[in-house]
C-alpha cells in the first residue's frame, strides 16, 4: 500500500531540478530497499558534488541533496508518524509497524480502497462471477438464506396485507442465492403515482423504470399498496405485518451470517452484504427496492445503488483495520470477555475444564499484548522523549511481568516450588526465542523475497554487547553456586555391588542451605542483589549511549519534506487520553487473564507427560510475544531487517536487565520460592544462543540460510527441553 510520488510543481527551473534530484536519491537509496509505505532510505557513500544532482525535496541546494545521499532518511507522512518512526530506532522502545494516524484516502492503493468500500460501486468490466470463493458462499450461506427468504415470502403472502413484502422476499431469495453480478437499487417513486389509488397507476409506476440499457429486462407488476382503494391503510398494515413476522427472522439470519463471515476475515464482504441488507434494504418500502442483473453497458443507473457485490472472498482482508486496530485483534477481543466470564463465574469448572480455561486465558493474552503495544506506540508518538521513555520502561514488559508475578504468588501460597521453576523456564524461553527464533524466522521469510538483506551492524553490536553483559550477570549467581555449593543427591544405588564401584544417583542438586544457609544468605543472596542493581544501571547507560552521546550510530534523519498530498494535519487513531485508558484497561485485563492462567495450570503440570521445562520455554514464553513476532516479519518483508533484529534483541535485553531485577525486587517485599539460581540446561542454552547470534550478526548481512540455521538450532533446543526430565519440586 505505497502512495505514488508525484513531481513537485513550481518554477520553470525548479520542478526539473527537484525531480531529477529526487529520482537520483530514490535510485541510490532504493538499491537496498525501503520502509514500504514510509520511504526508508539506507545509508550510502557520499556522491561527489560534480556528479550529484542539484537539489533534493523542496529546497534546491547541494547541501540538502548530499544529506539525502549520506544520511538514512525516513520520509514520514506527518509529525506523529515521524515520531513513531524515530522511536522505532531508539534503543529500549517498542518497534511498531502499523500506523498510529489515519492515512489519506487518495494515497491508498486500489486494493486497500476496495477493502473499505460499501459494496455499492459498479465496475466497468465485470468478468466471470463463478469463482471458488463465490461457490464457497453458496455452500455456506447462499442456499439456506435463499430458502429462508422463500419461506418468509410465503408467510407474507398468507397475511395478504404483506403481499408486497412477499414479492420483495421472493426477489431477494433469488438475489441471495447468487448475489454476484446483481444490483439492489433504491428507486424514487413519483409523488403523483403515490397519490393514485388504482392498479393502473401502480402498473405505470412499475413500468417507469422497466427498460434500462444497463440493467435490461422488464420488471413484472407486483402487488403494491397503491393498488388498493385505501393505500395508506394497507401500507401501514403491511409494514406492521412485516416488522412483526418477516423482518425479525431475516435480521437474525443475517446477523448470524455477518458474525460468522466477519470471524473468517476473508469473507468480510459477505458480512458487509448481510449488515447492509439488514440495516437498509429490509427497512425500505418494497416499491422502492429493485433487484436487477447487471449487463455490459455504459449507461449509468438511475437511482441509488445500495448493494453490488462481485466476489465473496478477498484474501487481502488481513490488512483491514477498524479505527486503526487490525481485524485479527478485533476478532480476538470477545475471546477476552469469554475468558473472564468463564474463569470467574464458573470457578468450580462446571461448564468447562481447567485445561480449556488455561488455553483461553493464554490466547487472550495475544490481543491484549497488541492493544498494549499500540497504546504505547500512540502515546510515545504524540509525546516528548521523556514521556515516551517512561511509558516504554513502565509498560513495555507488563505482559510478561504480570504472568510471572501471579505465578510466583500462587506458588508461594501453595508452597509449590514448581511455579518458580516454570517462571525460570519462561524467562529462559523468552531469551532463547528472541535471540534465535524471532530473528531467524524474520531472516527466512524476508530472504524469500530478498536475496540478501543488510542491517546496521553497529546498532546490533550495542545490543549484542548488552546481551553478553546481561547473560553473564544473570547467570553469575548460578555459576557461583556451582563452584561453592555442595552437591547433594536424593538417592544413590551401587550399580556394581562393589563399595568402590560406580553409583547411580537421582535428584542431585547443589545445596546452598548447608550450615543453616550460611552460603546462600552470606554469599549468594548479596551477589543476587548486587547483580540486580548493576543490570538496570547498565541498561540506563545503554540508553544514554544510544540515545544521547552516540545516537549517530543509527544515522537516522527524519525528512522535513513530507510525501505528496500530506500537507494536512495528522488524524490520530487514538488520542493520548484514549490510548492511556486503553493501556490501563488492557493491563487490568492482562492481570486477570494471567491470574486465570496460573490458577488453571496446575492440572496441566501434574497430569501432563510433557516436561514442565518444555511448557515454560514454549507456550508461556512465546505466546505473549506473538504480536512482536508479527511486527518483525512485516519489517523483514519490507527489507528492513534492522528493526526485525532489534525487536528480538530489545526483548532479550529487557528480560535480563529489567524483568529479572524486578522479580528479585518483588521477592524482597513478598517472599517467594524464586531464586536467581538456574539449572544447567538454562545456562548452557542461553549462553550458546547469545554466542551463535553474535557470530551470525558479525558481518551486517544475512540471507535465508543463516536464518534457517538459527531456527533449526532453536528447534534442537526445544527438543532437548521436551525430553528433559521435569525440574525438582514439580
Amino acid at each position: 500500500d505505497v502512495p505514488k510520488a508525484t513531481e513537485p510543481r513550481g518554477d520553470s527551473d525548479g520542478p526539473r531540478r527537484g525531480s531529477l534530484c529526487d529520482r537520483h536519491c530514490a535510485t541510490i537509496n532504493n538499491v537496498q530497499g525501503d520502509l514500504g509505505d514510509l520511504g526508508y532510505h539506507l545509508h550510502r557513500p557520499r556522491v561527489p558534488p560534480a556528479l550529484s544532482p542539484p537539489s533534493c525535496c523542496q529546497q534546491h541546494s547541494d547541501e540538502v541533496c548530499e544529506s539525502c545521499v549520506v544520511k538514512t532518511t525516513l520520509t514520514a507522512e506527518n509529525v506523529v508518524e515521524a515520531n513513531k518512526l524515530s522511536n522505532n530506532y531508539k534503543f529500549g522502545f517498542k518497534k511498531w509497524k502499523s500506523h498510529v494516524t489515519a492515512r489519506p484516502w487518495e494515497d491508498r492503493s486500489e486494493i486497500v480502497k476496495e477493502l473499505y468500500s460499501d459494496l455499492n460501486v459498479i465496475r466497468g468490466s465485470g468478468g466471470s462471477t463463478v469463482t471458488c470463493g463465490n461457490i464457497l458462499y453458496l455452500l455456506l450461506f447462499g442456499w439456506w438464506l435463499s430458502l429462508l427468504y422463500v419461506l418468509v415470502a410465503a408467510m407474507m403472502f398468507v397475511t395478504i396485507v404483506g403481499a408486497s413484502y412477499g414479492w420483495l422476499c421472493w426477489d431477494l431469495a433469488g438475489y441471495f442465492l447468487w448475489p454476484f453480478g446483481k444490483v439492489i437499487q433504491k428507486v424514487e417513486v413519483p409523488k403523483s403515482h403515490r397519490a393514485l389509488g388504482t392498479c393502473e397507476a401502480g402498473a405505470e409506476a412499475s413500468g417507469a423504470g422497466e427498460n434500462s440499457a444497463l440493467l435490461g429486462g422488464p420488471v413484472p407488476c407486483r402487488w403494491r399498496p397503491w393498488c388498493w382503494a385505501d393505500a395508506r391503510y394497507w401500507q401501514r398494515a403491511g409494514a406492521v405485518a412485516w416488522l412483526c413476522l418477516g423482518y425479525p427472522a431475516l435480521v437474525l439470519a443475517h446477523g448470524l451470517v455477518c458474525v460468522t463471515a466477519w470471524l473468517l476475515i476473508v469473507l468480510i464482504p459477505v458480512a458487509k452484504l448481510s449488515a447492509r441488507t439488514a440495516a437498509r434494504v429490509l427497512l425500505l418500502p418494497p416499491e422502492r427496492v429493485l433487484v436487477r442483473r447487471l449487463r455490459m453497458t455504459e449507461v449509468p443507473l438511475e437511482g441509488e445503488v445500495i448493494l453490488c457485490c462481485y466476489r465473496a472472498v478477498n484474501p487481502y482482508y488481513y490488512k483491514y483495520a477498524v479505527d486503526g486496530i487490525n481485524v485479527f485483534a478485533v476478532n480476538l477481543l470477545p475471546l477476552v470477555l469469554v475468558t473472564l466470564v468463564l474463569g470467574y463465574v464458573d470457578s468450580h469448572n462446571h461448564l468447562t475444564s481447567s485445561p480449556i480455561k488455561f488455553t483461553l486465558a493464554l490466547l487472550s493474552i495475544m490481543p491484549l499484548s497488541y492493544y498494549i503495544g499500540m497504546a504505547i506506540a500512540s502515546i510515545s508518538a504524540q509525546s516528548n522523549f521523556a514521556v515516551g521513555a517512561v511509558v516504554n520502561a513502565t509498560f513495555g514488559s507488563i505482559t510478561e511481568l504480570t504472568f510471572y508475578i501471579t505465578a510466583l504468588i500462587k506458588g508461594s501460597r501453595e508452597g509449590n516450588r514448581c511455579y518458580a521453576e516454570i517462571v525460570k523456564s519462561a524467562l529462559t524461553g523468552t531469551l532463547v526465542g528472541c535471540v534465535l527464533f524471532v530473528p531467524g524466522l524474520c531472516m527466512v521469510i524476508g530472504g524469500i523475497r530478498h536475496q540478501e538483506q543488510r542491517f546496521n551492524s553497529r546498532s546490533a553490536g550495542v545490543s549484542s554487547a548488552l546481551l553478553f553483559l546481561s547473560v553473564g550477570g544473570v547467570f553469575a549467581p548460578t555459576l557461583f553456586s556451582k563452584v561453592y555449593g555442595k552437591l547433594v543427591c536424593g538417592e544413590c544405588h551401587n550399580v556394581t555391588q562393589n563399595p568402590l564401584g560406580h553409583y547411580l544417583c537421582h535428584n542431585c542438586h547443589f545445596d546452598l542451605m548447608e550450615n543453616n544457609g550460611t552460603l546462600y544468605y552470606s554469599h549468594v543472596q548479596p551477589l543476587v542483589y548486587t547483580v540486580s542493581l548493576l543490570l538496570p544501571a547498565a541498561y540506563l547507560i545503554g540508553l544514554f549511549f544510544t540515545l544521547k552521546t552516540h545516537s549517530h550510530i543509527y544515522d537516522i534523519h527524519i525528512s522535513d519534506c513530507h510525501m505528496p498530498g500530506h500537507h494536512h494535519s495528522a488524524v490520530v487513531h487514538w488520542s493520548r487520553w484514549r490510548a492511556l485508558v486503553i493501556l490501563l484497561l488492557s493491563t487490568l485485563c492482562m492481570s486477570a487473564c494471567a491470574d486465570l492462567a496460573t490458577e488453571h495450570i496446575s492440572p496441566i503440570l501434574t497430569n501432563s507427560t510433557i516436561s514442565q521445562y518444555f511448557i515454560g520455554v514454549t507456550v508461556l514464553a512465546m505466546v505473549p510475544e506473538l504480536p512482536e513476532i508479527v511486527n518483525g516479519i512485516q519489517f523483514a518483508l519490507q527489507n528492513n531487517l534492522s528493526l526485525s533484529i532489534e525487536i528480538g534483541n530489545c526483548i532479550a535485553v529487557q528480560v535480563c536487565m529489567l524483568q529479572i531485577p524486578i522479580l528479585v525486587l518483588f521477592t524482597i517485599f513478598y517472599p517467594t520460592n524464586f531464586t536467581l539460581v538456574f539449572s544447567d540446561l538454562h545456562v548452557y542454552a542461553s549462553m550458546f544462543s547469545v554466542v551463535l547470534m553474535n557470530y551470525i550478526f558479525m558481518d551486517g548481512k544475512c540471507d535465508y540460510f543463516q536464518g534457517t540455521v538459527l531456527v533449526m538450532v532453536y528447534f534442537i533446543l526445544l527438543a532437548v527441553y521436551f525430553f528433559a526430565p521435569s525440574p525438582s519440586g514439580c
